[in-house]
């Protein structure tokens, strides 16, 4: 198989974006593809009638609570914006937000809770389990209402958009979203003789081998065991690496770990680790090791680029870095997640007021806005055109953008929030009790026994 080509601008990215049809989930080959502007978009008529039962009168004086995740800078820009929704919106509603400090604590507040918020901005998994419990708005009829929808949904990429899509229901409305990836020192490794970032995994343990080897024989013996890839394992990087080898977690709608690709995957990386080409230290974090030359990769996310900048900047360093896929040997892997708004089944009204607010911070200003303080990605297409400074000046971010075709979605099942965690703990267990390459078949099974018994 020959892999995709990776597109060089972030509309061509929205090629597999969502179409505007109800009927149908999208695929990426069914996606239409956009032009560098929205496309024109019929003016409502005065025959368009809502298809929500609510009279818009009847919105003045409603009151809708807003549970977030954030603290700190995201939560004080997020009140920023519910108070201007509230001073601008021309239908009298009045919203208040409030932080439950991360995404668990608002999971299990949200549980426990005797009354529930109208809105909460959770992860995927949590609103499939609600969805479940039937406790969550479907959102299908919100989205295209002649009167309330969204005009241009096929100008929110498909990997965004299908997250939230269960069947012809959607629980939810994208509300951040991320991405796991790779960064390589390309200047470092020029030097070490590679005039391009790795393409396959042989030439990622190439690379990592003799940044390894070229540190052995520096003057500086404690650095000995570095140079390569600094092993992190969180669990969306140990989802990629199974991607990238066109392996995964689910088969037949249920989990399956004990693959023959899983097992390759799992078997590289501590194969790896075994000749010290893949390494962690307690003594050293990822970022300052990328930054002074002590590894030729890492793994990051959006939100840590400009971290990985600053670090760059503190040594002095003119180091040219980029963000990579995790290479595979036909496909390379970029695993795309965040977080969501899940509205709450209440009264007609405040069902309809929350809408509102989502469909109002969907809106281009609001989006750009969260992208320069969260570094995270834009939800829509058309909001590049406010983000051309921001653009120049975060080239690596530009360059996540570019990648965005390989994206994949997570599992979309609500016993993911367990397995996730199930995923991760067992990838850190392989290298915490140094697991021999020769072992990794049977934590494999091991997972795909855990991930049963808590997927029940």
């Amino acid at each position: 198989m020959i892999k995709k080509i990776i597109s060089l601008a972030f509309l061509t990215a929205l090629v597999l974006s969502a179409c505007a049809s109800p009927e149908a989930t999208l695929t990426p080959e069914s996606a239409p593809a956009l032009q560098a502007t929205k496309t024109p978009q019929p003016e409502p008529t005065a025959q368009a009638v809502s298809t929500i039962q609510v009279r818009e009168a009847a919105l003045k004086g409603v009151e809708i609570k807003i549970w977030m995740p954030w603290y700190g800078v995201e939560a004080d820009l997020f009140k920023t914006l519910v108070k201007e929704f509230n001073q601008k919106n021309k239908w009298g509603i009045t919203a208040s937000a409030e932080s439950q400090v991360n995404f668990t604590n608002l999971y299990d507040e949200t549980l426990a809770a005797i009354q529930r918020p109208d809105l909460a901005i959770a992860l995927p998994e949590h609103a499939l389990e609600w969805n479940e419990n039937r406790l969550v708005t479907d959102l299908e009829p919100y989205v295209f209402d002649p009167i309330y929808g969204i005009e241009d949904v096929d100008d929110i990429p498909f990997v965004f958009w299908n997250q939230d899509q269960l069947g012809e229901t959607r629980v939810a409305m994208p509300a951040q979203r991320t991405a796991r990836f790779l960064l390589w020192n390309k200047t470092w490794g020029g030097e070490l003789g590679f005039g391009a970032a790795p393409d396959a995994p042989e030439d990622f343990q190439q690379q990592t081998c003799r940044a390894h080897e070229a540190l052995t024989k520096n003057e500086s013996p404690q650095d000995d065991f570095m140079g390569g890839w600094y092993v992190d394992t969180q669990p969306m990087t140990a989802y990629a690496w199974l991607l990238a080898f066109e392996g995964g977690v689910l088969e037949s709608g249920g989990y399956r770990f004990l693959t023959p690709n899983n097992i390759a995957a799992f078997t590289f990386l501590r194969k790896l680790s075994e000749a010290n080409c893949a390494w962690q230290s307690a003594e050293i974090d990822a970022i300052t090791a990328f930054t002074t030359r002590r590894a030729l990769f890492i793994t990051a996310s959006l939100q840590d680029l400009p971290t990985v900048a600053r670090g760059f900047a503190a040594q002095d360093s003119r180091d040219e870095w980029q963000v990579i896929p995790f290479p595979g040997a036909d496909e390379d892997a970029l695993v795309v997640y965040g977080s969501s708004y899940v509205i709450f089944n209440s009264t007609p009204e405040k069902q309809l007021a929350s809408w509102l607010f989502v469909r109002w911070m969907l809106d281009d200003e609001r989006d750009a806005r969260m992208v320069e303080a969260t570094h995270l990605f834009p939800l829509r297409a058309s909001t590049l055109g406010l983000l051309g400074d921001y653009e120049q000046t975060h080239p690596q971010w530009k360059q996540v953008l570019d990648l965005l075709p390989e994206g994949e979605l997570q599992p979309q099942l609500a016993s993911w929030r367990k397995v996730k965690i199930m995923l991760g703990d067992g990838f850190d267990h392989m290298y915490r009790v140094n697991v021999f390459s020769g072992q990794v078949a049977a934590i494999l099974a091991q997972m795909e026994t855990l991930s049963r018994d808590i997927s029940q």
